[in-house]
């Protein structure tokens, strides 16, 4: 089969933009060169592999967990069933927060990243402010395994911690950043992410447990002052900013939205 053939095979059962994706995966050649020989014929093992990839997409096995990989603020990283597949909305996170570290620290700083998952947050301040010292914490041991392959690929230095939230920071830091689990328990998501770890989606009856327990615990980890850096549920801004006001009345705190004029995103400098 050529790659025209293929593209058109793959069409009858997914998304064209997820047949393209497979393809410059398996050619190991970039998106858009995918379309620059159709009539190139593909020897017999890449046709089988991508037919056992469209198969277990059309059993919504999300399209990162079969290829291993995605992509995140221009890095390739791994993933697998481990961990919470990255999102676009997390790159503005980090975007944000890079601002506001320029803005309000030098670069020899001391940042922690709650709950890293395959460790995107993490590497790629990491990646931005290469002097900065960065810890990124994880309950789930497979995560860190993980985020350290993602660390070594990418030459990064990241102290991994394993461990519950705060629980096991013995340190102080300038600036704690988290992508926390915030679904409330019950509520319903879609098939594709319903593939991804509960433990990463998940946050307690009404989706506020880890939030407040970072705000709760805060104290023991930061210096004269720190900058916490949120994502958040589209409708959870108006609690969590209660929360934080309510352990820290003089926090000045700033809400964002996302691309979709969604809130998403709380950033706060907390003094003693």
């Amino acid at each position: 089969m050529t790659i025209e053939e293929l593209i058109v095979y793959g069409k009858k059962y997914i998304h064209k933009d997820q047949v393209i994706l497979l393809l410059s995966s398996l050619l190991e050649i970039n998106y858009f060169d995918v379309f620059k020989d159709l009539n190139k014929k593909l020897e017999d093992d890449i046709i089988e592999k991508f037919k056992k990839l469209v198969e277990g997409i059309r059993n919504n096995t999300p399209i990162q967990y079969l290829l291993g990989e995605t992509d995140f603020y221009g890095y390739k990283f791994k993933v697998n069933e481990n961990v919470l597949i990255p999102r676009f909305e997390t790159e503005y996170l980090v975007q944000k927060a890079y601002k506001l570290i320029k803005d309000n620290f030098n670069d020899n700083i001391d940042i922690v990243d709650i709950g890293t998952g395959s460790g995107i947050i993490a590497i790629t301040l990491k990646k931005l402010i290469p002097q900065a010292n960065i810890a990124a914490v994880d309950i789930s041991k497979k995560a860190i395994d993980i985020a350290k392959e993602n660390a070594k690929v990418l030459n990064t230095d990241i102290t991994f911690i394993e461990g519950n939230m705060l629980d096991p920071l013995t340190k102080r830091y300038d600036v704690l950043i988290s992508n926390p689990p915030y679904i409330p328990i019950g509520d319903e998501v879609d098939i594709s992410t319903s593939q991804e770890p509960d433990i990463a989606l998940y946050g307690g009856i009404d989706g506020y447990k880890f939030y407040r327990e970072i705000i709760e615990k805060l104290d023991k980890i930061f210096k004269d002052k720190i900058l916490i850096a949120f994502e958040i549920g589209s409708r959870q801004n108006e609690e969590i900013v209660k929360i934080i006001k309510g352990k820290y009345p003089n926090a000045i705190i700033k809400s964002e939205k996302d691309l979709n004029n969604l809130d998403r995103y709380i950033f706060a400098m907390i003094k003693k």
